[in-house]
Formats: C-alpha cells, sequence, structure tokens
C-alpha cells in the first residue's frame, strides 16, 4: 500500500505498492496496516474517518442546511427549465419541418410504417422496463433513505428546484 510521507513515518513502518514475493515460492506476501493508534493520536484523522464523522451536511445549521439544499436546487430547476424548453422547442420544429416538407411534396410518409414501428419500439420498451424493474426499486429505496436522512437539506432542493423552474 502506498503511504503518505508523514503517515509512514508516524507509523515507523516501510510500505510499497509491490507485494513482497519470494522468487522460491508462488506466495505473496503483504504487510497489514492498522491504523487505530495512528488515528488516537491524530485527531483530524478521527474527524474526517471517525464513528461520529456522520455525513458533512449535518455539521452545519438548519439554516445553512436550507440555503445550501435551496441554491442547489435553485441551480438545478433552472437548468432543468432551460434544457427542457430547448429540447420542446427542438422535437416541435423537427415535427413542424417533416410536416412542411410533407405538405409540399419533399418528402412522402409511411404512416403505417411510423405506427408499424412504433408499435414494435413500446413492445421492446415494456420488455426492458420489466428487467430493469429490480434496479429501479433499489435505486428508488435509495433515494428515499438519503432524503430520510438529509430531509432538511433535501426541503431546501425541492423549495429552490421549484423556483428555479418558475424563474
Amino acid at each position: 500500500m502506498l503511504m503518505p510521507g508523514p503517515l509512514r513515518r508516524a507509523l515507523g513502518q516501510k510500505f510499497s505498492i509491490f507485494p513482497s514475493v519470494d522468487h522460491d515460492s508462488d506466495d505473496d506476501s503483504y504487510e497489514v496496516l492498522d491504523l487505530t493508534e495512528y488515528a488516537r493520536r491524530h485527531h483530524w484523522w478521527n474527524r474526517l474517518f471517525g464513528r461520529n464523522s456522520g455525513p458533512v451536511v449535518e455539521k452545519y445549521s438548519v439554516a445553512t442546511q436550507i440555503v445550501m439544499g435551496g441554491v442547489t436546487g435553485w441551480c438545478a430547476g433552472f437548468l432543468f427549465q432551460k434544457v427542457g424548453k430547448l429540447a420542446a422547442t427542438a422535437v416541435g420544429g423537427g415535427f413542424l419541418l417533416l410536416q412542411i416538407a410533407s405538405h409540399s411534396g419533399y418528402v412522402q410518409v409511411d404512416w403505417k410504417r411510423v405506427e408499424k414501428d412504433v408499435n414494435k419500439a413500446k413492445k421492446q420498451l415494456k420488455k426492458r422496463a420489466n428487467k430493469a424493474a429490480p434496479e429501479i426499486n433499489t435505486l428508488i429505496e435509495e433515494s428515499t433513505e438519503f432524503i430520510k436522512q438529509n430531509i432538511v437539506v433535501s426541503s431546501g432542493f425541492v423549495g429552490g428546484f421549484l423556483l428555479g423552474l418558475a424563474s
């Protein structure tokens, strides 16, 4: 394991990223590193990786958490609004150009074939959605747990997101 210089000196051991290999045997031997003694002597290490370190957000006041969530939510909502408008304009504009080209005689659209292809795509999406359901459920459960643990920041984010959509 590659160790930073001060940590290596504090522990009084030599470490390398390569295993100690005896050329006559097939066994690789590695040195085991125990950081408990180092963590007791260095408080910054204990604060960062200790049992009571918890999420970083919890170390701030409720007002700070709401502001942090609100600002990030507003930015996300604002970007969502702008990207949504751009996507809607692109799709609508493309459809409008296709209709104009069709009525002018430049393009002949076989609507029966389009309908057949759309129905085929629907069936494929349903099959894939049924296969992806466990992953989606896991993602939803993890998201719900995160929101429960960080309710103040999450509520600030939702409020900021709605304000960002409105601006």
